[in-house]
């Protein structure tokens, strides 16, 4: 025979259990949220069209440090997303990165990655593959 200890905490353990799958329920029950698919490389390139390997080099860098969370970047970096892009690798992307510093688009991130120079886009260099590469006033 069942005491009335063990049928009480018997009913505190199914009291317990449908809290759960109540809670569980509303859960499944509930309007899923908007699944954001991540924009690609190559899809972020022809969306801002960039005109030339200088502006190709900092729209990839965009790219790395805003889609992919690269806190700085290398040459590596930019040439392996070239590939990614779809897009001919530049002789010298280290020249593309040099003409993009010159415009005050990018400059030299503090520390090296991977042993090799590493940059970060500048504001201004953030602002002009946001508008599009239109020539600043």
């Amino acid at each position: 025979m069942v005491s009335n200890e063990e049928i009480v905490e018997i009913k505190k353990k199914l009291e317990e259990h449908e809290k759960r799958i109540s809670r569980l329920e509303s859960s499944f029950q509930a309007e899923p949220g908007a699944v954001k698919k991540k924009v690609s490389i190559k899809e972020f390139m022809i969306s801002k069209k960039p005109n030339n390997d200088v502006q190709k080099t900092l729209g990839i860098g965009y790219y790395l440090e805003r889609y992919e969370n690269f806190s700085s970047f290398n040459t590596k970096d930019l040439e392996r997303n070239f590939r990614a892009a779809k897009e001919k690798v530049p002789k010298n992307a280290a020249d593309k990165v040099q003409v993009n510093m010159r415009k005050g688009h990018m400059m030299e991130a503090e520390e090296k990655k991977d042993n090799l120079k590493a940059w970060v886009l500048t504001n201004s260099g953030e602002e002009h593959v946001e508008n599009g590469f239109i020539k600043e006033k």
